[in-house]
């Protein structure tokens, strides 16, 4: 149950403004934000459309030309189409609930839990960390298994003699990469990952090169394509569906987004959110035609690997896979922090808020609360290089020493990216609009919608991954 405080009157005029509340705090739990320091954000629409761009476009781009073979030329568009548009709309409505949020640019999944589902509020986040930490080790183990095969690549197309053996040791890439990740996660603002994203886009935009390149002048010994139709709907549609549904998850950075972008307007949201699902639609789009195009039927699960490792253009594509998993890595750390944060905010620092509160005779001293009860707080440096210490070292060592976490990483990816991208949205829009008078019907009865068409997915991943269990196979980690 949530805890109860007594809301402390604060200075400022508009305090109570879902927009527009302060923050003062001596409380080192509660570090005091001076007046102007980032309150109107400092993210530009460039920044914020690259680093939501980044946290969408994945390795599961790789698989899309397989998803297209399952469905047809045509299949393939359209339910790549509705995807997007299903994540859009997702999107959408956690940037509405986002401005109803208590506390000054201090949305989060929790905070607007506690204004529409308060007892469950610690349990959205607490599946929120979970899920951005598995995804982020399964980045490391990428690592790891990639940049071995890469080396081989590129040392055959340089001509240059065996690679030493050390040099094919994920072990040791995964160590060495560590070093330039782990300062990229001790950054406190999302939108201080802004280059990484641009130079994972530019990898992107290699691969894209990479897979339009190799149709119209395809590389020498490439195998001879199978059948190409424009709709059938095969058995493989089952497990490959799923592939085009997380392929687009990236809600658990949308709310940093809106905190940090300056002059969040909601019109300015929607273009964030528009311009980055409409750049990955466009981009799965292409890469599955031309995937498809290129080897009908027999395309495989990883459209790269189907390529002749034989020359530098296409190893130097199989190091952007590299470099798009790199720097993908502290967008998944920064959202697992600050859902961990918002869990020990509510619990055991909660506590501590309260005894701090008893026994101060200073008013100044004192949290302050917004209109709903909640302390309103950032988190404070000393929390953030703990967790960030924790996330990062216990996430390299599961990494370097377990080679496979598909089965753990399924179920949990699945289940976590269903509830946050689709059931969440469309509960929290529906808690928060249904009892307004000017709120759009369409967009209630769409928040709804969406709800439900998440437990169906959420049921129906958790069911086809019991299913391979059960038939002795290890079910794909769609993760993203």
């Amino acid at each position: 149950m949530p805890h109860s405080y007594g809301v402390i009157p604060s200075t400022d005029p508009d305090a109570d403004a879902p927009r527009s509340g302060g923050v003062a705090s001596t409380s080192p739990l509660l570090p005091r934000k001076h007046a102007g320091e980032d309150d109107e954000g400092v993210a530009t629409l460039t920044s914020s459309i690259g680093n939501l761009s980044n946290t969408i476009l994945g390795t599961g781009m790789l698989t899309f030309p397989l998803a297209m073979a399952s469905a047809g030329l045509i299949g393939g568009m359209i339910t790549c189409a509705f995807s997007g548009s299903v994540a859009f709309f997702g999107l959408y409505l956690l940037s509405r609930c986002a401005a109803e949020a208590p506390g000054h640019r201090q949305a989060s999944f929790s905070a607007v839990g506690q204004i529409t589902f308060p007892s469950a509020a610690l349990l959205f986040d607490t599946a929120i960390a979970i899920k951005c930490f598995g995804v982020s080790i399964s980045y490391l183990i990428l690592i790891k298994d990639l940049m071995p095969s890469v080396v081989l690549s590129l040392s055959r197309a340089l001509g240059t003699s065996t690679p030493p053996a050390w040099a094919l040791s994920g072990h040791i890439w995964i160590t060495a990469f560590m070093i330039p990740l782990v300062p990229l996660c001790f950054l406190n603002k999302l939108n201080k990952l802004r280059h990484t994203s641009y130079v994972a886009i530019f990898a992107i935009a290699y691969l894209v090169v990479v897979v339009v390149s190799c149709y119209f002048y395809p590389p020498p010994d490439m195998p001879t394509p199978g059948e190409i139709h424009l709709i059938r709907f095969t058995p493989g549609f089952i497990s490959t569906f799923p592939v085009q549904v997380f392929a687009f998850t990236c809600a658990q950075n949308i709310f940093p987004i809106y905190n940090e972008l300056r002059s969040n307007t909601q019109e300015r949201l929607t273009i964030v959110v528009g311009t980055s699902i409409g750049l990955a639609t466009i981009t799965y789009e292409i890469v599955s035609i031309f995937g498809y195009l290129t080897f009908g039927s027999k395309v495989g699960a990883d459209i790269i690997a189907m390529y002749p490792p034989s020359g530098l253009f296409i190893a130097i594509g199989e190091l952007a896979i590299v470099i798009l998993v790199m720097f993908s890595y502290p967008l998944q750390v920064f959202p697992c922090r600050m859902s961990i944060n918002e869990v020990l905010k509510r619990t055991m620092f909660a506590e501590k808020v309260v005894l701090d509160s008893e026994e101060s005779e200073d008013e100044d001293d004192l949290p302050v609360l917004d209109s709903h009860g909640h302390v309103v707080s950032e988190m404070s440096v000393k929390l953030h290089a703990i967790l960030t210490a924790v996330i990062v070292c216990f996430g390299f060592s599961i990494a370097y020493f377990v080679d496979d976490l598909q089965l753990v990483l399924s179920f949990v990816g699945s289940t976590g990216s269903t509830t946050i991208s689709f059931i969440l949205p469309g509960l929290f829009y529906y808690k928060l609009f249904r009892d307004k008078p000017s709120s759009s019907k369409f967009l209630l009865y769409g928040s709804a919608c969406l709800a439900v068409y998440g437990v169906l997915i959420f049921v129906f991943c958790l069911s086809f991954n019991i299913y391979k269990v059960v038939q002795g196979t290890t079910p794909g980690a769609e993760l993203h």
